[in-house]
């Protein structure tokens, strides 16, 4: 005799995917942010000086100015989005301070005469640690943004994003 399970529904698999794809696009995104803001004219392939809080502000209203107007945000839903990005990313700017010292600290401690594998294990887990907190924040923004959204909303974003992703891959 053969059982079958009924399969998930067709909505519910969309919104998982939905949710997984915007998970993370919303880390990809920032990310970018913090890396943007917080990489003081690095060598090698980053070229762009350290941005001020001023220049992250500016950036993150110039990228939802632009995704505003691709998925057609009323200004109601603008004015409870526009302080949620710019809370996560005051949050997460810390935590991006922290990994890049924790690089700083993990050279100096490869550049040393003997390696100290304890100090490179515990850096390591500070850092996941650092990550588990910048993942729940933007799971949380992901979240409390998608609440203000309406689902036509929710679904142009997550195929403006994924068409973005294609674009940066290919």
């Amino acid at each position: 005799m053969n059982i079958s399970h009924p399969s998930t529904s067709t909505p519910r698999r969309y919104f998982k995917r939905a949710a997984a794809l915007a998970l993370l696009a919303g880390l990809a995104i920032t990310a970018g942010v913090t890396a943007l803001a917080q990489s003081a004219g690095s060598a090698g392939w980053h070229h762009h000086a350290a941005m001020t809080a001023t220049d992250v502000d500016t950036h993150a209203d110039d990228m939802l100015r632009h995704i505003f107007a691709e998925i057609d945000v009323t200004d109601a839903q603008k004015a409870q989005i526009e302080p949620l990005v710019k809370q996560a990313i005051a949050d997460c700017l810390p935590l991006h301070q922290q990994f890049h010292a924790a690089h700083a600290a993990v050279l100096a401690l490869l550049g040393a005469d003997t390696v100290d594998r304890v100090a490179i294990e515990n850096l390591r887990a500070d850092n996941l640690r650092l990550a588990d907190q910048a993942s729940r924040r933007i799971t949380q923004l992901i979240a409390d943004i998608a609440d203000v959204m309406t689902p036509v909303q929710r679904k142009a974003l997550v195929a403006r994003l994924a068409a973005h992703h294609a674009e940066m891959e290919g």
